[in-house]
Order: C-alpha cells, then sequence, then structure tokens
C-alpha cells in the first residue's frame, strides 16, 4: 500500500531537510529584497528608451553571472555547468527571459498596479503546478497565506486601477505570473541541475533582443554606472540566489516569499527619492509582510519540531 503511495521514479522532490529548508528560505528572501530595489534604481535613470535599459541590464546581469561561475566552477566547469543543464536549464532561462521583456512591453498597456497584481498569483500558480506536477502537498497554512498575500497586494494597488482594461497589457501581466511560477516549479523538478547557468542564458535572450530594438545605445556615463547596479546586483545577484535558494524549498513557498519585492519596493524609493507611498499602499504592504514573516516562522517552527529527537 505504501509503494501505491509513493509518487513515480520520474518524480524527483527532494526530501524536506530543515537546515537546507532555512538557507532556501533566506536565499530567495535575499533575492526579493534585491529585486525590490529596481524600482528605486529605474526611477533615477534619464534615458527614455526601454529596450535600451533592457540591453545594458541584461548586457551586465550576464557579465556578472558569468564572472561569478567563473570565479566559483573555473573556465572548464563553467562551460561544464552550461552543458549538462539540458533542457530544464533552458526552459528556465526562456522563462526569465519572457518575463523580463514582457515586464517591459506591458507597462506601455497596462499600468504598474495591475501588473503587480497579476504577479501577486504566482505563488497561487506554483503552487498548482506543484502539486500536479512535483506532488508536493501544500498545508492549509500555505493556502491561507497565499491568498493573504494576494488580498494585500490587491489593497496596496488598490489606488492606482487602470480605468481601461488592456488584453494586452493585463495578459503580458498574467503571462509574467505563469512564467515565473513555471520556472520556480523546474528549479524545484530539477533540483539537482545547477541553475545559474540557466538565468544566464536567461538574460543574454534578453540582451539580444534589447539590443535588436532600442533605438540607441548611447547613456550618459550617470545612467551608465546605475545600470550597472541594475543590472549586475539587482537582476543577476537576485536571479543568482533565487535558482540556489528555489531548489532547496517547495515551489509555493519560493513564489511566496518572492512577492516581498513589492512590499520593500515602495520602501526604497520612498527613503531614496521621497515618493511618499499611498496610505493603501502601507496597509497592504504590512498584510503582505506580516503574512509571509508569519509562514515563515510557522515553517522554522515545523522543521525544528520535526527535527527535535524524538524522546526515550
Amino acid at each position: 500500500m505504501a509503494q501505491d503511495l509513493a509518487p513515480p521514479p520520474s518524480i524527483k522532490t527532494p526530501a524536506p531537510d530543515p537546515v537546507e529548508n532555512r538557507r532556501g528560505v533566506l536565499l530567495v528572501l535575499g533575492a526579493a529584497i534585491i529585486w525590490s530595489f529596481g524600482g528605486a534604481i529605474a526611477r533615477g535613470l534619464e534615458t527614455g528608451d526601454p529596450w535600451a535599459i533592457v540591453a545594458w541590464r541584461s548586457i551586465f546581469a550576464a557579465l556578472f553571472l558569468l564572472a561569478f561561475m567563473l570565479w566559483r566552477d573555473g573556465p572548464t566547469g563553467t562551460i561544464r555547468l552550461f552543458r549538462t543543464m539540458g533542457l530544464p536549464g533552458v526552459g528556465v532561462g526562456l522563462c526569465f527571459a519572457t518575463a523580463s521583456m514582457s515586464f517591459v512591453v506591458a507597462l506601455g498597456y497596462t499600468s504598474v498596479a495591475n501588473i503587480l497584481l497579476m504577479q501577486a498569483g504566482a505563488p497561487l500558480i506554483a503552487a498548482l503546478l506543484g502539486v500536479i506536477f512535483l506532488r508536493e502537498a501544500v498545508d492549509r497554512v500555505t493556502w491561507a497565506a497565499i491568498l493573504a498575500v494576494i488580498a494585500g497586494v490587491g489593497v496596496m494597488v488598490s489606488d492606482s486601477f487602470a480605468a481601461n482594461v488592456s488584453f494586452i497589457g493585463d495578459g503580458l501581466a498574467l503571462l509574467i505570473a505563469v512564467v515565473f511560477a513555471a520556472a520556480t516549479v523546474i528549479t524545484r523538478r530539477y533540483s539537482d541541475v545547477r541553475m545559474t547557468p540557466a538565468v544566464c542564458l536567461g538574460v543574454i535572450i534578453g540582451a539580444a533582443f534589447g539590443i535588436s530594438l532600442a533605438q540607441t545605445l548611447v547613456v550618459s556615463i550617470r545612467d551608465l554606472g546605475l545600470l550597472v547596479l541594475f543590472g549586475a546586483f539587482n537582476l543577476g545577484l537576485g536571479l543568482a540566489m533565487f535558482v540556489t535558494g528555489a531548489r532547496l524549498i517547495p515551489s509555493a513557498l519560493a513564489a511566496l516569499i518572492s512577492t516581498m519585492e513589492p512590499v520593500f519596493g515602495p520602501i526604497w524609493v520612498w527613503i531614496l527619492h521621497s515618493e511618499v507611498p499611498a496610505s493603501r499602499t502601507l496597509v497592504g504592504g504590512v498584510m503582505v509582510f506580516l503574512a509571509l514573516i508569519g509562514h515563515i516562522l510557522w515553517q522554522w517552527h515545523k522543521s525544528r519540531r520535526t527535527a527535535l529527537p524524538l524522546p526515550n
């Protein structure tokens, strides 16, 4: 009977490990915080060509990721990582490339508020994909946290919903949530595959599209400095941390923690550019923050209780 309930051999769901679980949570949380600086950095850019921004950001992210792999694995090891990532790595790379480019195009059709609200559905999509493809059980506490996050993001952006519905813009925003969730599930499914070269491939694809579609790649020295930060730190380091951490924790949890990005984003813009967020943004952000922190603390308490030796 136990064999009947076991997942098929093709499903490689890693056994839970409390230490690795905490490491995964911290890495994904760190990635979300790093990504949250994106709006504050973008606010300081003077260039108005979004594809030039995509091009330079992707170039510097690719250089950072390549340098990181060369430092960590050496030239031979780096080549081996690209050769062994296989179709799962290509899939993850295409997912992140699609997400980054769709975000740029979606901004021309719909509001940031609509995009953020659609992206809040990524944990729900990741949870459903995890159940279907990984046979990962999602407990009631996680479902409750997902719903609380969606509600919180809804409150955050309710002041600035677009008056008109754009099927192109909102469709692309939904696509971002779907491909992000898919990348999370693929990373978890193939946890034995290092996905740093995969995200490097993704930003290389983004750079190719940006270069081909940009009106000009000429930017000021000031903008170039910000684009180095935007690419290497915000995108490159964030992606490296996310794909490293996402393979260690359940897909729904990884996508859930990543929603810390829209919580911290307005705070950095407030501090660095004196843009005071609306009251609903603060209330919704607090809702999301409390839901995520509560869920993380519950996960850690659960893992500690599981790790404790049984009394004699």
